[in-house]
């Protein structure tokens, strides 16, 4: 059962929407990879980051930027309101249940930034009886992870806590090509201390009151010239709280109180260009969601209110700091007999730029019980952020929100042991908002390909492959026309293996990404590279896995931002408790 792609809990089978689903026990599998990393190994997606763990972190769906990417964590909307891109940094992968990963415009359903898709994050949440675990990992890199968690439930009542503390040296983040003379070639540490809670009372036939955090604290060293220990403080809360229920026969009610909030402290640093201080972003959320199930299928009213509000330090500040969105949307998805469908439309009302309608309708048809083919429209938008718009020097005032059309054509086979999808898709961009130091609005952008992805059960092993080709170009005419948009990759490709030999369950992934572009001229060149993983458990008693991971077998030496340093070849031995 999954929830993101339409608001309303539905078979993963039954979604028109290309929805992936990451749960514990392949999170499990990744040991001393980060968030980004694990998702950087799904369909559609592409990442870059400035080093290792605790660095700055982008993330990509179809080619698109990474401003465009929602990211919730239960529900709760999570980012920075400063740059418009969700913190990957802070997010402490023990504490995640599973995470779904919706692809395609969702901006009708979720409003401004899900123009390429949705990922939301799900922590830990309580079960009937009791359930401990902990884990302990030690790697390359002065590595370590300790993590403990217990789960219970009893009648009306269930939660879960979770608490992790992860340390390691680093390695430098840049090498001597990094740009603006950031290169410092000392270690790069991180330091991260993060628990979560999630707590449920059943009140009443029917109803159920529920409550979370998420914390997270950490301190990552980064480079930004020569002779500085250069570091800041990492500081993420989510905290969320709901009542759901039963209304009636065919109605159910959601109301959702919920704040996010982010901060990061620079406490040292060598650039001349930038200060002492903390920029952050809070962001207080209310939502009544109605659902009723009607003869055409599951009907969605949905009234909501975002406010956002930025911190800067009193050196940097800005004209505006804070706004408010004010939203109404509504939704319908059903199915009947070879026929299904999904339409939403949503409307916005923001204090900065006024009124904003986005929509999408998609329609699917079984042709046999193994062959079914889909297409979808929709529209979508994106409001600039506080620094483009805001930041001393380096900002315009005049930036108006991206505006986006997109649609997408699927054909997807299910058998036995075998699935595979194909899509189409084009995302056209109006008034896309350069990176530049002064950013502007480009009248057209465009990211149009292909993805393929497939998985089976043959003889005892379970493969799945991925294909991904993407054309994200600039479409103005000028000297730009025809350039691929910054480090994002026309082609990449993804391999998994996996086999249990009794008590050991071995497996290996590869990771192929074709070359890239780190600016809009496409004259500085990222070469692609390829990256193979190996990993076996070992359940040597009912209760205690070993596990052993070797990342980036080769030791493949590569970027993906020019002039920052990816890891070398890891290795890591994970030992873990899951009372059965």
């Amino acid at each position: 059962m999954v929830v993101t792609a339409s608001r309303t809990p539905m078979r993963i089978d039954a979604t028109l929407a290309d929805v992936t689903v990451i749960d514990r026990a392949q999170i499990e599998r990744t040991a001393g990879r980060t968030l980004p990393e694990v998702l950087a190994r799904e369909a559609g997606v592409q990442t870059w980051s400035n080093g290792g763990a605790g660095q700055f972190s982008s993330v990509s769906l179809r080619g698109l930027d990474a401003r465009h990417v929602l990211l919730l964590i239960d529900g709760v909307r999570y980012g920075s309101a400063l740059t418009g891109t969700p913190i990957w940094d802070n997010i402490p992968l023990e504490s995640i249940e599973r995470i779904e990963i919706v692809r395609g415009p969702l901006s009708g359903l979720y409003g401004s930034d899900a123009v390429a898709g949705v990922v939301q994050v799900f922590t830990r949440r309580g079960e009937q009886g009791q359930q401990s675990s902990a884990a302990l990992t030690v790697g390359s890199n002065g590595t370590a992870n300790t993590s403990a968690a217990l789960r219970f439930g009893e009648g009306a009542f269930d939660g879960a806590f979770q608490l992790g503390n992860t340390t390691t040296q680093g390695f430098s983040a840049t090498n001597a090509r990094a740009p603006f003379g950031a290169h410092n070639a000392d270690r790069d540490a991180f330091r991260q201390n993060s628990g979560s809670a999630r707590l449920g009372w059943r009140f009443a036939e029917g109803w159920r009151a529920e409550a979370n955090l998420l914390g997270s604290r950490a301190t990552n060293h980064y480079d930004d010239g020569p002779d500085a220990d250069t570091r800041a403080r990492l500081r993420s809360t989510v905290v969320g709280f709901l009542v759901s229920g039963a209304v009636g026969p065919d109605w159910s009610t959601t109301i959702r109180l919920s704040r996010s909030s982010d901060a990061n402290t620079t406490l040292a640093t060598a650039s001349p260009y930038s200060g002492l201080g903390t920029f952050g972003t809070s962001q207080q959320q209310m939502a009544w969601e109605n659902r009723w199930g009607t003869p055409v299928g599951t009907l969605l009213v949905l009234a909501e209110q975002l406010h956002q509000q930025v911190e800067t330090p009193p050196d940097t500040s800005f004209d505006v700091a804070q706004r408010t969105i004010r939203s109404l949307a509504t939704g319908l998805n059903g199915q009947a007999d070879a026929h299904s469908w999904q339409a939403n439309v949503r409307h916005d009302e923001n204090s900065q730029f006024g009124n904003q309608t986005t929509g999408s309708l998609g329609y699917g048809y079984a042709v046999t019980r193994a062959w079914r083919a889909a297409a979808s429209f929709g529209s979508s938008f994106t409001a600039p952020n506080f620094s483009d718009l805001y930041y001393p020097g380096f900002s315009n005032p005049q930036l108006l929100p991206e505006e986006g059309k997109h649609r997408e054509f699927s054909l997807r086979w299910t058998g036995t042991a075998s699935q595979w999808r194909f899509a189409y898709f084009d995302n056209r961009l109006r008034g896309y908002i350069s990176s530049a130091p002064t950013p502007v609005n480009i009248p057209r952008v465009r990211a149009d390909g292909f993805s393929l992805k497939g998985s089976t059960d043959w003889s005892g092993w379970a493969l799945s492959a991925v294909a991904d080709h993407t054309n994200p170009r600039n479409e103005t005419a000028g000297e730009e026309y025809g350039k691929l948009l910054p480090r994002r990759s026309r082609n990449t490709m993804k391999l998994a293996a996996d086999t249990r030999l009794g008590a050991v369950q071995v497996g290996a992934s590869l990771l192929a990404v074709g070359h890239s572009f780190d600016d809009v001229a496409n004259t500085q060149r990222v070469a692609g590279f390829g990256s193979l993983d190996l990993r076996a458990d070992w359940v040597f008693e009912r209760d205690w896995t070993l596990g052993l991971r070797l990342n980036n077998l080769a030791d493949k030496r590569y970027e993906t931002v020019y002039g920052y340093n990816q890891p070398g070849r890891q290795v890591f031995l994970a030992l873990r408790y899951r009372a059965r």
